[in-house]
């Protein structure tokens, strides 16, 4: 089942409805680490050290590639990114359909939250322009 995020439920940054799932994987089963894999690969799919650098740019520090790539083989496992090969030694990393309904479905429930009001629901669109 699929709950409808309309205008009026989500008036804020919703100009249109949009569905996400109701009963699926959510992010709380995922560490904090693999959400920001997703949202990194929700721009667009890139190989492994493009991810690697992304989250290293995030974090401030070196990300290992002892962390990085059994967290992105395990979001494959989990069916919410794909691996395909560019080369004998690239991987290419893409969102999966189940990764793009996690990622909305996460920013669905933090922004259900963050906006208690108008100034906040403003600050929200200031963001989204």
């Amino acid at each position: 089942m699929r709950k409808i995020i309309s205008k009026e439920t989500f008036p804020y940054s919703m100009s249109e409805a949009q569905s996400v799932p109701e009963e699926s994987t959510t992010a709380h089963e995922l560490t904090a680490f693999q959400q920001n894999i997703l949202v990194i690969l929700a721009e667009e799919p890139r190989y492994g050290l493009a991810v690697k650098r992304e989250l290293e740019s995030y974090y401030g520090s070196e990300v290992n590639h002892g962390r990085l790539y059994p967290n992105l083989d395990d979001l494959v496992d989990q069916g919410y990114i794909e691996k395909s090969e560019l080369d004998k030694r690239t991987n290419q990393y893409a969102l999966t359909d189940a990764g793009h309904d996690v990622v909305l479905g996460q920013l669905a429930w933090v922004l259900d939250r963050f906006v208690t009001d108008e100034t906040r629901a403003d600050e929200v669109r200031t963001l989204l322009e």
